[in-house]
């Protein structure tokens, strides 16, 4: 059987990876993963993320402003960065993100990271491009939010560890969910029963490298060869052939982020 992969969520233009990107994209090719997609955290890292997509044929940008940062990172002028260069349409720029909504932190600045999802929605419906989403401790709400302002495009919710019914809502939207290594912790059993009984047609294949790691790789920097490993765990939780989850993951990705 031949599978081949798109790690939809790789920050790639951090370490480990930073300075050592072709070793790194040849053990990732060497699993299946043939293509990566790198979010950007804030407008500091937008040059950085779009040479990297320019300079390497299997890396892909996208630009947006994490919510994790709102208190230290993001200025308004930051907005019209970001829509300067969707006006020059760079070519392989294939989403807005990494954006959305995160009650998790300490100081969330609740009502300051919804007008900049807000803006960041909207330029992701003006220049016609989906939307990379973080969610952390706020899916009804993110949920809500994008019955408000949906972007043409929709996009994936990355990193989901919230409930069935929270999946569905997203879903029913018309939004991907982002399948990443907390399946193959065990003990995480209430993402691997949601992953188990969504749609393939609505599921994604993801790292978060350097984040998110798999089980057995506790205290290593996490890395995009590990994808075809959160695709054996996706495999064993799911009822349909390998083959057939692999080809439709990998269509599911080709429609959305058209590559």
């Amino acid at each position: 059987m031949s599978a081949t992969f798109v790690d939809t969520h790789c920050h790639f233009d951090f370490p480990p990876f930073s300075g050592n990107e072709a070793a790194s994209l040849q053990k990732a090719a060497a699993v299946g993963v043939e293509k990566i997609i790198v979010p950007a955290t804030d407008a500091a890292r937008f040059g950085g993320v779009l040479r990297l997509a320019q300079q390497w044929p299997s890396l892909y940008a996208a630009l947006g402003m994490h919510p994790v940062f709102i208190a230290s990172h993001h200025q308004e002028e930051d907005l019209a960065a970001l829509a300067d260069i969707l006006q020059q349409r760079p070519a392989k720029l294939v989403a807005i993100g990494e954006i959305g909504l995160d009650l998790y932190i300490e100081q969330p600045q609740f009502e300051r990271q919804l007008a900049l999802l807000d803006a960041q929605l909207r330029l992701a419906r003006d220049y016609d491009l989906p939307v990379i989403l973080h969610s952390r401790r706020a899916h009804d709400k993110l949920a809500q939010h994008l019955r408000r302002i949906a972007p043409a495009r929709c996009g994936v919710i990355h990193g989901f560890a919230g409930s069935l019914a929270q999946a569905d809502a997203f879903v029913a939207l018309g939004y991907k969910i982002g399948v990443g290594g907390t399946i193959t912790w065990p003990r995480a059993s209430k993402t691997r029963q949601t992953i188990a009984r969504l749609p393939l047609s609505a599921l994604l294949l993801e790292t978060d490298a350097p984040d998110m790691p798999l089980q057995g790789y506790q205290g290593q920097p996490n890395r995009p060869e590990r994808l075809a490993e959160v695709w054996r765990v996706l495999c064993e939780l799911r009822s349909e052939s390998p083959q057939v989850i692999a080809d439709t993951i990998r269509a599911n990705t080709r429609a959305l982020f058209a590559i």
